[in-house]
């Protein structure tokens, strides 16, 4: 037992600081990740939502691209793909070169994936609140930004709410695959302690207890915020 908290502990010849670090990537990568893809999921779930069809056509493209590819295959497509584009933009421009880091490749094809998935939560929730809400709305003389902050946003929240906790929890999984690209986060360190120490049961099993831990706090979290979502309804 005090060998397996050895290896656990920070300095010297433990690998606590290695898994904490990695954690910490991790952590960053996802929440770094959750804005972005909610913001665009949001926006084409409006494209959707929309009248225009050449709206409607590019988001349902959209969402069918990154819906239908291996989340590992869009994160080799960004990291390699995206960077050769990139650096040929650069020089073509400005006669320069530049790379972006493991982590911006992470970002971004994480959030294109979270978005084309949180793009049909929000869809699904704008259909779900009937349209004399808007109507009534306007019958107030509230402008359209208005109507969609005081109205319609706050049962959008609640509506989507199940779903994209759902997508989150995923999102805090698939983070795992940027190993791949050589980002130091919780898995790639614990492959790296795995290969030194020879003890794969035991770093493995210490990792999906960190994952699971995370899962927890984010259901206290989404808990939270689902009690603020139903804040003054009626109570039975």
């Amino acid at each position: 037992m005090m060998e397996f908290l050895d290896l656990l502990s920070f300095g010297g010849g433990g690998w606590g600081d290695d898994l904490a670090a990695g954690l910490a990537v991790t952590v960053a990568l996802a929440l770094t990740t959750l804005p972005i893809g909610l913001v665009l999921g949001f926006l084409l779930a409006l494209a959707k939502d929309s009248d225009d069809p050449g709206l409607i056509r590019a988001a349902t493209i959209f969402t069918t691209i990154f819906r239908g590819l291996p989340e590992l295959l869009t994160l080799f497509i960004i990291y390699y793909g995206g960077q050769i584009a990139l650096q040929k933009l650069f020089r073509l421009l400005f006669d320069t070169y530049v790379e972006f880091s493991s982590f911006t490749a992470g970002v971004i094809a994480l959030s294109l994936v979270f978005a084309s998935f949180a793009s049909e939560v929000f869809l699904s929730a704008f259909r779900g609140i009937q349209k004399g809400q808007y109507e009534g709305a306007y019958a107030l003389g509230l402008r359209r930004t208005t109507t969609m902050r005081l109205v319609i946003l706050p049962q959008l929240i609640r509506l989507a709410l199940p779903g994209l906790s759902n997508l989150w929890l995923i999102l805090l999984k698939d983070t795992s695959l940027v190993s791949v690209i050589a980002l130091n986060d919780l898995l790639r360190n614990t492959n790296v302690a795995v290969g030194v120490t020879k003890q794969p049961f035991f770093f493995y099993f210490v990792a999906c207890m960190i994952y699971l831990v995370l899962s927890i706090i984010s259901s206290f979290g989404i808990n939270g915020i689902d009690r603020w979502s139903r804040r003054g309804e009626a109570t039975k």
